[in-house]
């Protein structure tokens, strides 16, 4: 038997081997899977636990993603080593010999003198930090002095818009067809810049709250706080009640109650509109188209076609005059809370300033058709008429700040001298006279002034 064992070709042993193996192994398996969860469970393997092993293995596999800590670097001078050099200085600045007095200068002497005064005066005036710093943050009442008062009320009553204001209204009042009178001028001039001062008074009042958002309205002052509001209503009301009331007693009740129309339309309707939509922008064009109106009729007592004219030409300026300002203050507006189109519509805050600027043009070639001016007029105005137009047409394809500060700033010089150029032209009374065209009773004064 053992040699016949011992016959056996190697291949025969190693499939007994395999055989009894597989016998064994298939036997083990279940008792090695409860071992295996038994295990599992004394361990509590969890899902974090298993990420845990990945985060551990794709670090040693890619030492890349490992973090290294760096060590600090040491300071390149050691504190004892600094205390040392401190030392040595005073111990230096100790061994320097004082200069004798017979030596210096008097400007020398007299420097250190006053360098001791200051050094003096600062260490007395000190403050605590903590004192100052809870000073300024409480209210402080600001005291109201006369020399300031004029400053302040100009301010308030917008000084710059009111002389336009009263130029317009002059400009209406020159090209009325009649002969000047210079009494009824000045009271109309008068009483058209008190109604400005309080409209514009009353619109800061209600703006307050508005105005402090933005850096444009931020130091007016009721913002600032230089007035109470109860004397800016005060203001107001001692320039429009005077204001209207020379208007239409000293001038004509016409003129009075275009006046007292415009307080109303300012205040009630342009204020609170810009915060609602952005037609104010066409109210405050009217606004600002009444004031040659009445000039106009402050000085015929009419109110014709040369009036609206006279007020077209002023309503169509406004708009790329306003429109090219507001595109740079967009954000002051938008920060504000207020509706324009150059905030909520840019696209047709530069088609309606081309637009206007175009209606320029045609306004000014109707002014001879009515009778107002020669037909030199519209040939002389036509340079600053293009040129303001052209300047439109580069704000509305370029729409950047740059094209409309330049739109803006003709717009200042491109007025006055429109109407310049108007009143150059205007026709004269003699001729009005001849052809019988004098408003109203304007006739019968032409000839009373002609007599002897």
């Amino acid at each position: 038997m053992s040699a016949a064992r011992r016959c056996r070709p190697p291949w025969a042993l190693a499939g007994l081997f395999v055989w009894r193996l597989g016998n064994t192994g298939v036997r083990q398996v279940p008792c090695r899977c409860v071992h295996l969860y038994h295990a599992a469970n004394d361990r509590l393997i969890t899902f974090q636990y298993f990420n845990f092993l990945k985060r551990m293995y794709v670090t040693r596999c890619n030492k890349d993603l490992s973090q290294r800590a760096k060590p600090k670097s040491d300071s390149i001078v050691s504190p004892f080593h600094e205390l040392q050099q401190l030392d040595q200085e005073k111990k230096v600045v100790h061994k320097i010999s004082p200069v004798s007095p017979v030596h210096q200068s008097w400007s020398e002497t007299s420097s250190r003198n006053e360098l001791r005064e200051m050094k003096s005066a600062a260490e007395d005036s000190v403050i605590p930090v903590g004192a100052e710093s809870k000073e300024d943050r409480r209210w402080k009442e600001m005291k109201l002095q006369l020399d300031d008062l004029p400053g302040i009320l100009a301010r308030l009553s917008k000084i710059k818009l009111t002389a336009l204001v009263i130029s317009t209204a002059s400009a209406g009042f020159a090209m009325a067809p009649v002969p000047f009178e210079l009494t009824c001028f000045l009271l109309a001039s008068l009483g058209t810049g008190l109604a400005s001062c309080a409209a514009n008074s009353i619109n800061q009042f209600f703006e307050v709250p508005f105005d402090s958002n933005m850096n444009r309205t931020k130091n007016r002052p009721l913002v600032r706080g230089q007035i109470s509001p109860l004397l800016a209503v005060c203001f107001a009301a001692s320039c429009g009640i005077p204001g209207i009331a020379l208007l239409t007693l000293g001038v004509n009740p016409l003129t009075g109650a275009l006046g007292a129309f415009n307080i109303f339309l300012y205040t009630c309707c342009y204020t609170p509109l810009k915060r609602m939509s952005i037609a104010n922008t066409w109210v405050g064009a009217v606004v600002g188209a009444i004031p040659p109106v009445m000039g106009w009729t402050a000085a015929t007592g009419s109110l014709d076609a040369g009036a609206l004219l006279l007020g077209g030409i002023l309503y169509s300026w406004q708009f790329p005059h306003f429109n090219a300002l507001s595109w740079g203050l967009r954000e002051d507006y938008s920060r504000g809370g207020y509706c324009m189109m150059s905030v909520t519509h840019p696209g047709l805050c530069r088609r309606v300033a081309l637009r206007h600027c175009l209606a320029l043009i045609g306004l000014s070639t109707v002014a001879p058709i009515l009778d107002i001016t020669t037909w030199t007029f519209p040939i002389i105005s036509l340079p600053i008429n293009l040129y303001i137009s052209y300047l439109g047409f580069r704000f509305y394809r370029d729409a950047n700040r740059s094209s409309s500060r330049k739109l803006f700033f003709c717009s200042l010089w491109h007025l006055p001298m429109l109407l310049l150029v108007m009143f150059t032209c205007k026709k004269s009374v003699l001729e009005k006279e001849d052809k019988g065209d004098l408003p109203g009773g304007g006739h019968e004064m032409a000839m009373e002034t002609r007599l002897p």
